[in-house]
Order: C-alpha cells, then sequence, then structure tokens
C-alpha cells in the first residue's frame, strides 16, 4: 500500500474513533467506562492507574505505553506531543511543567484535533495548544522543545525516518525524547502485513526493533535506551479475520513477536 495510501487508513479510522467517542460521550457511556473508541484489541492495560493528570475523557485507549513516566519532564519545559489524540497525554504532561511551562499537542486528524481542544476547554488551561500536523513535516520551528513524547504513533507512520529527523529538527541542542511504541521480533505473517485494519491497529505498521533502533541513531540521537519493554498478545478472535488455523498456529509457534517499547534519546 502506498504511502497516501496508508495516511488515509489512519486518518479515517482514527476520525471515525474520535466521532464516535464524542457520542458515546454525549449519552452518557465514556470515560473510564471504556467502551469508547475501541480498536479490535487494547495494547495498554491499566497503566494510567493513579497517573496525575489523567483525564478519562481524554483517554480512547488507543496507547502502548505511558512515555510521560519515564520522559523526565521538569516544570517550565516545553513539550511536544506526537499523535496527541483527544490529549490524555497532554494533560498529564500538563501536571508536570506546570504554569511556566508548555505543551503543544499535534494531531494528523481534525476530528482528534477537535475532541482535544472540547477536553481543554474543561480544564481551563491556558498553556496547552493543539495543533493539526503530519509528523513526517511538522509544522513547527526548530529547536523549540525540551521534551517530545509520542503514544504508539510512530508505527502510524510511513517513514519513520522523516519522522525522527523531524523530532530531532524541532528539540532543542540538549533535548530528548520519550516514545511508547511498537516494534516487531521477527516477520510478521503476509495476512497480518497486509491488512490495513491491523495498520491502524498498529501492528502491521511496526518496524522490526533493531531496525527501528538504527533508524534512531541514523537520525543523530545519542544515549538510546529501552527504558520499558512488554509483549503484546494479539487474541484468536482478531487473529482469525487475518489469517487461518494453520497460520495461527505457525505464527504462535514461531519466535515472531509483536512488543511496546517506551524508548528515550537525547539530541
Amino acid at each position: 500500500m502506498k504511502a497516501e495510501d496508508l495516511k488515509l487508513v489512519v486518518k479515517e479510522k482514527y476520525g471515525s474513533i474520535a466521532s464516535q467517542s464524542s457520542l458515546l460521550q454525549q449519552e452518557g457511556c465514556c470515560g473510564s467506562s471504556g467502551c469508547c473508541g475501541e480498536l479490535e484489541f487494547s495494547m495498554i492495560g491499566d497503566e494510567y492507574t493513579n497517573v496525575a493528570g489523567y483525564n478519562p475523557d481524554a483517554d480512547l485507549g488507543l496507547g502502548c505505553g505511558l512515555p510521560t513516566e519515564f520522559a523526565g519532564i521538569k516544570p517550565g519545559d516545553s513539550v511536544l506531543d506526537l499523535g496527541s489524540g483527544a490529549g490524555n497525554d497532554c494533560f498529564i504532561a500538563r501536571t508536570i511543567v506546570g504554569e511556566t511551562g508548555k505543551v503543544t499537542g499535534l494531531d494528523f486528524t481534525e476530528e482528534m484535533i477537535r475532541k482535544a481542544q472540547q477536553n481543554l476547554a474543561k480544564t481551563g488551561f491556558k498553556n496547552i495548544g493543539f495543533i493539526q500536523g503530519d509528523i513526517e513535516e511538522m509544522p513547527l520551528s526548530d529547536s523549540n522543545f525540551d521534551v517530545v513524547i509520542s503514544n504508539c504513533v510512530l508505527n502510524l507512520v510511513p517513514d519513520k525516518q522523516k519522522a525522527f529527523s523531524e523530532i530531532f529538527r524541532v528539540l532543542k541542542p540538549g533535548g530528548h525524547f520519550c516514545i511508547s511504541d511498537v516494534v516487531t521480533s521477527g516477520e510478521l505473517p503476509k495476512g497480518l502485513k497486509e491488512a490495513a485494519e491491523m495498520y491502524a491497529g498498529c501492528v502491521s505498521g511496526a518496524t522490526e526493533k533493531q531496525e527501528y533502533l538504527k533508524i534512531i541513531e541514523k537520525q543523530g540521537f545519542t544515549n538510546i535506551e529501552i527504558k520499558k519493554e512488554k509483549q503484546i498478545r494479539i487474541p484468536d478472535t482478531v487473529l482469525i479475520n487475518y489469517l487461518n488455523e494453520n497460520e495461527i498456529k505457525k505464527f504462535k509457534q514461531t519466535e515472531t513477536g509483536i512488543f511496546s517499547l517506551t524508548i528515550i534519546a537525547n539530541k
């Protein structure tokens, strides 16, 4: 699938999730009940429990980690959240940077930006902003942020080298990123790799782990460190939509794995 087609898949899928969550919220169903904006399975579990600044209205269950946990954000920092969605990680970052800092959320989808702005309006915060844009070509100036965070988004970007090059560009000298993302170990079955739905679900767009780390290093980042890693198990009820019974059995017998990583690195 061409890059522009993949981007259209992402925009349509996540636009639909944002619109659906707004409708469900109006009907009193959204928030901690977890019925909003579902993909086929959730990868994050309950990592946000008791995290300061957590906003249930802004949590659409689309993450695969908790990047703010290891981001080293300080009061007064300028923070950029890539693929900010409904704003959850931005609100958590705002709790850390305080009134003297600044948080910017960048998202590809108009509906997500609208949802995030609705959530922001309820908080009264004046130092959070949400803008629409492409991670491969960010509408942001050079050397502008102390910290870049992202949660289960970069694997949705077709050109990851461009994405990390842009991250390097917008970070201040001495700045750093903390990113939670999905990677693979081994070769995914063809049925999963070619499924557009699994791309939007953050699986078939995942890069092999060592290649992912090489991409980061090639852009000039240093002190690359994996802070957290866990395997993601895809339920049989999901696999059966893309693989036959023999393919599922073979997939489980191989060393192929899908993992969420939380990675930090310095500019």
